[in-house]
């Protein structure tokens, strides 16, 4: 009775190119009501992911590296200087989704187990994963809120499960 990320994951996926703009891919988040984004080459392939925390790190930072004497709270400035400085001065003066997300991207693929994407995403410290197909083109996405559907599955979902599970009696 093993779940995969095929039965969890949201298949229509909205992504962004590395050319959209910061607004742009803001917008989406706002009225899509998701928390981040996958960013595609022009063959779908994930290039990265662009996250509210990465909307947010630029508007957090952005003084810092515009001359204003702003100084983040210490619990922000230690959390950004476990990652690289470079890669905060980019985000901070990034105008486009190529600039603003974090790559290169922790993907998984449908056939991987829920148990899986959960400590892929653990160790990753992410909220959602790309799922990819063989050809490492998008197929879906994969939260932690998808991730939770394993919880609350009806009684019928069960059984079905347990049936298709069981091994077929052997005929005399």
């Amino acid at each position: 009775m093993r779940i995969t990320v095929r039965d969890v994951m949201t298949t229509d996926v909205t992504a962004v190119n590395e050319d959209a703009a910061f607004h742009v891919v803001a917008d989406i988040l706002i009225h899509k009501h998701v928390s981040g984004v996958p960013v595609l080459d022009d063959d779908d392939h994930v290039l990265g992911v662009v996250s509210e925390a990465d909307l947010l790190a630029k508007e957090e930072f952005k003084q810092r590296y515009y001359g204003d004497d702003y100084q983040p709270p210490l619990r922000a400035r230690l959390r950004h200087r476990a990652g690289s400085e470079r890669g905060l001065a980019r985000k901070a003066g990034g105008e486009s989704a190529g600039h603003l997300m974090t790559s290169p991207a922790v993907v998984t693929t449908a056939h991987a187990s829920v148990v899986a994407a959960a400590r892929l995403m653990d160790a990753h410290g992410v909220k959602r994963l790309p799922v990819v197909g063989p050809e490492g083109r998008l197929v879906g996405i994969v939260s932690r809120h998808d991730l939770l559907k394993v919880f609350v599955r009806d009684d019928e979902d069960i059984r079905r499960r347990v049936v298709e599970g069981l091994p077929l009696p052997a005929v005399r």
